[in-house]
């Protein structure tokens, strides 16, 4: 599992971010894997449409990057959580290899 860290409000990839998806696209590219991206946000309370929305955006900033490098988009899974409620960092995208 690879994991991106974002600022808060934030669904902006670093460099670094890109530099980790290129080298992922590359690896995966030959096989017949697929990715999972599972997408948070941080919030609170009545936040969640909010937090949702911009996990989404996070998600798809990641897919997008993705098949751009080189990944079709079929194999590529999405999963907007907004608040992550499973003790882990509040703004992060989680990207899951899934062996076929």
């Amino acid at each position: 599992m690879v994991q991106l860290r974002f600022r808060a409000g934030s669904s902006v990839l670093t460099g670094t971010d890109e530099d980790t998806l290129k080298a992922m696209a590359e690896k995966v590219a030959p096989t017949e894997a697929r990715l999972q991206l599972k997408a948070y946000a941080s919030g609170k309370g009545n936040d969640t449409s909010k937090a949702r929305r911009l996990s989404l955006s996070r998600a798809l900033a990641v897919r997008s990057f993705l098949i751009e490098n080189g990944l079709r988009s079929t194999r590529i899974d999405v999963r907007a959580l907004g608040i992550a409620r499973d003790g882990g960092a509040p703004d992060r995208v989680d990207i899951v290899l899934l062996e076929p």
